[in-house]
């Protein structure tokens, strides 16, 4: 057999010796509070208050059935008037009732609503303004210690070989070197204009965070570097004729 350490022994004890005082008290309660029609064990847990109310109502009672009695010359007739004691059901033996049930919006001072909006003023505005005088001063440096001459006064009798478009252009000029006239400068394009204008119905997600809008840029990203190779090969991989070339062996055919 596991003997039974001392501690716990003592512990056990003592909750026995507890139980027995608290056993013994509601008997010492009993005498005063029995007149009262409910049990020694629940006439302890009763407020006094109620149970001075309820003693004031049994006297009452008891004197209109004794009034009764004495005027109706026959059979009496008891007449209750008391209200049987509160039973104690809630905690600590008091009877409790729910009254309502008060939202917690409805008591809370809220002093501000939360809103994912700012003004255009100065958070907008300030973040452009800056964001320009950047451009300005890398533009004003640029043009400092970089020259951009004009061409010579172009020769109608003379066409220059390769003959490039402008280098936002070249793009389309590398399109034209593969497919159709219709599909290079019109079918494609127009697809790519059109996807764009859907996407901010494919893409519903409320959120600005870069992590959460993996459809929006990964269709951004598509597009750009579509673009961006096409406008690559054309600028530095097209010689003489539009013939693709190597710019490591035959030369950079590309002026801006």
């Amino acid at each position: 057999m596991t003997e039974i350490p001392e501690h716990l022994r003592k512990r056990a004890e003592a909750a026995r010796a507890k139980a027995a005082e608290q056993a013994a008290a509601p008997a010492a309660d009993a005498a005063p509070a029995a007149e009262t029609a409910a049990p020694s064990g629940e006439a302890s847990r009763i407020p006094a208050h109620l149970l001075e109310r309820s003693k004031s109502a049994k006297s009452k009672g008891a004197a209109t059935e004794t009034a009764v009695a004495a005027t109706g010359g026959g059979v009496a007739t008891a007449v209750a008037t008391a209200a049987p004691p509160p039973t104690a059901t809630g905690p600590g033996g008091h009877t409790q009732r729910l009254l309502t049930v008060v939202k917690a919006g409805s008591i809370q001072d809220v002093k501000s609503v939360p809103v994912d909006k700012v003004h255009t003023w100065p958070h907008l505005l300030a973040v452009e303004f800056v964001a320009s005088l950047l451009m300005f001063a890398f533009v004003l440096i640029f043009s400092v210690f970089v020259n951009a001459p004009l061409l010579a006064l172009a020769n109608i009798n003379q066409t220059p070989n390769p003959s490039k478009a402008p280098w936002y252009f070249l793009g389309l000029q590398e399109l034209l070197t593969m497919f159709h006239p219709m599909v290079a400068g019109v079918t494609i394009p127009g697809m790519g204009i059109f996807l764009l204008i859907l996407a901010p119905y494919i893409d519903r997600n409320p959120s600005n965070k870069p992590e959460d809008r993996k459809f929006a840029i990964s269709l951004f990203t598509v597009q750009m570097m579509f673009w961006a190779v096409l406008v690559i090969i054309g600028s530095f991989f097209r010689g003489p004729g539009f013939n693709f070339v190597a710019p490591w062996t035959a030369g950079l055919f590309f002026e801006l």
